[in-house]
C-alpha cells in the first residue's frame, strides 16, 4: 500500500478541483449503491472485518507513525491513547463491523402503503440520503463505524478525519476499498480524504450538489466552522451540557448511584452528567453524602451558594460554570426550589442534548418528560444511556440535538429519507 503523509499544501484552485473530483465520484458511486442488495453490503461489511484481521500489521504500523508523530507535536496522553489502535482495538473493530451486517436492511423497508378510492396504491418507501460527508478528529476506530453505517444504509462517504491519524486512516480507507471492489461494489463509496489542508473542508461544504448532509464529530470549533459554511444539511450537536436533577421524593441511594454514574465512568464524553440539580427538601440528606462520593472519585465540585454552604469543601460556581461542558471531572451544583426551576435552569442553561430525573413522583417524572425539551429525556437512569448502542440502533454515527431530519442517537434510518412510491393502472387525474 502506498501511504503518503497528506501534509503536502495545494494550491487553493487545485483543492478545490480534487474536492469536486471526490465529490462527483462519490455521487456516481451512491447511484451504484442505490442497486445493492443487502446481502452484497452484508458480504463487504465481514469482508472488511476479515481484512481488518489480515493486515493487522500494516495498520498497526501506520497507526505507530501516527503516535509517534503525535508524541514529537506535543498530543497530551489522553489524545495518543483516543488515536492509539491495538490488536484487541481491531477485533473490536472487526466485531462491530459484524454488529452493523446483523442489522435489519434500512433500504427499501416500506414505512406505510394505503390503497386510494381511485386505486392508485401509495407506498412511502425508506431511501438512502445520497452522499454523507463525514468530518471528525482523533480516533481511526470512527473512520470504520462511519463507513460501514453509511454504506450499510445505502449511502456514498467521504471521509475527513485529523491530521494525527492520516496514515491509520489512509490504511483502514484502502482494505475498505479493497472489500468494495471484492463484493461487487463501487470503490469510491467510501473515498478518505487525501490532504489535510483545513481549506478542504471548505471546498467541500460548497459542493451541495453533490454533498447530501454533512457530519461533523468534535470539539465545538469545528462544528461552528462546518455549520457555518455548509451549503447542505448538518447533523450535529454543539455541546453536551447534561443535567441530573434529583427530585424531592426521589430515592436518594439511587439519585447517587445515578450521578456518580453519569459523571465519572467516562467524564470526557457528550452524554457525560455536567450539572447537579438538587431539590432543597432533600438537598441537606443528599449533597453532603454524593460530594463526598464525587470526591472520592476525583470530581471538582463547582456550587452555588446555598449547595456550598453543604459542601464546604467545594468552590464557588460562576454563572459560567453552568455553561459549560468540562468533558472532565468537574460538576456544577445548584439547589433549586422546585421541579419547575430546575426546568427552567435546564431550559436556561443547557443544551438540548441529555437530561435525567430521579423522583418517586409519576406527576413530577411526566412533567419533566414533556417541558425538558432535549433529545433524551430520562427518568431514574443515567445520562450515558445516551447512545445508540444503548438505545438498540446497533451503532451511532452521532447524537443529533437538531430537530430536522433527525434527533437523538442517529443510527442506519436517521441516514435516510424517503419517498413516495405510486403504482397505478392507468388512473389519471380529473
Amino acid at each position: 500500500m502506498n501511504v503518503s503523509s497528506g501534509l503536502e499544501r495545494p494550491a487553493t484552485t487545485d483543492l478545490a478541483l480534487y474536492a469536486r473530483n471526490v465529490a462527483i465520484r462519490a455521487r456516481a458511486a451512491s447511484r451504484q449503491l442505490a442497486l445493492a442488495t443487502g446481502a452484497q453490503k452484508g458480504d463487504w461489511l465481514r469482508r472488511t472485518a476479515q481484512l481488518l484481521r489480515e493486515r493487522k500489521d500494516e495498520i498497526l504500523k501506520a497507526n505507530e507513525d501516527d503516535c509517534s508523530n503525535g508524541r514529537q507535536a506535543g498530543l497530551s496522553p489522553a489524545m495518543i491513547d483516543r488515536l492509539k489502535l491495538t490488536e484487541s482495538r481491531l477485533e473490536a473493530i472487526a466485531q462491530a463491523l459484524h454488529e452493523v451486517a446483523s442489522l435489519s436492511e434500512p433500504v427499501g423497508e416500506i414505512i406505510d402503503s394505503n390503497v386510494r378510492p381511485n386505486g392508485l396504491l401509495v407506498t412511502r418507501v425508506r431511501v438512502p440520503l445520497g452522499v454523507v460527508f463525514f468530518i471528525y478528529e482523533s480516533r481511526p476506530n470512527v473512520t470504520v463505524d462511519a463507513a460501514s453505517l453509511c454504506v450499510k444504509s445505502g449511502n456514498a462517504v467521504i471521509l475527513r478525519g485529523g491530521k494525527e491519524a492520516i496514515r491509520s486512516n489512509q490504511a483502514l480507507a484502502s482494505l475498505m476499498s479493497d472489500a468494495l471492489a471484492a463484493t461487487g461494489l463501487p470503490r469510491d463509496a467510501v473515498q478518505l480524504v487525501e490532504t489535510t489542508d483545513r481549506e478542504a473542508v471548505g471546498q467541500f461544504l460548497r459542493l451541495q450538489e453533490y454533498i447530501d448532509l454533512a457530519i461533523p464529530r468534535g470539539g465545538r470549533s469545528l462544528i461552528e466552522r462546518v455549520s457555518a459554511e455548509a451549503t447542505m444539511p448538518v447533523l450535529k450537536h454543539f455541546d453536551g451540557i447534561c443535567h441530573v436533577y434529583v427530585d424531592r421524593s426521589a430515592n436518594l441511594e439511587m439519585a447517587e448511584r445515578i450521578l456518580i454514574n453519569s459523571k465519572c465512568q467516562r467524564p470526557g464524553v457528550c452524554n457525560a452528567a455536567e450539572s447537579l440539580l438538587v431539590h432543597r427538601d432533600v438537598a441537606a440528606a443528599f449533597l453532603p453524602k454524593a460530594a463526598a462520593s464525587l470526591q472520592k472519585n476525583g470530581v471538582e465540585l463547582r456550587c452555588c451558594e446555598r449547595s456550598r454552604a453543604l459542601i464546604p469543601s467545594s468552590r464557588a460556581a460562576t454563572d459560567d460554570d453552568f455553561r459549560t461542558e468540562y468533558l472532565d471531572l468537574i460538576l456544577s451544583v445548584k439547589v433549586v426550589d422546585s421541579l419547575a426551576d430546575a426546568i427552567h435552569h435546564i431550559d436556561a442553561y443547557g443544551s438540548h442534548h441529555t437530561d435525567t430525573i430521579v423522583t418517586n413522583d409519576l406527576t413530577a417524572a411526566e412533567t419533566f418528560v414533556a417541558q425538558v425539551d432535549s433529545a433524551a429525556v430520562l427518568v431514574n437512569a443515567s445520562t450515558r444511556f445516551n447512545d445508540g448502542n444503548q438505545f438498540g440502533l446497533g451503532a451511532e454515527i452521532g447524537i443529533s440535538t437538531d430537530k430536522f431530519h433527525a434527533r437523538g442517537p442517529c443510527g442506519l434510518k436517521e441516514l435516510t429519507s424517503y419517498k413516495y412510491v405510486v403504482h397505478g393502472n392507468g388512473q389519471v387525474r380529473t
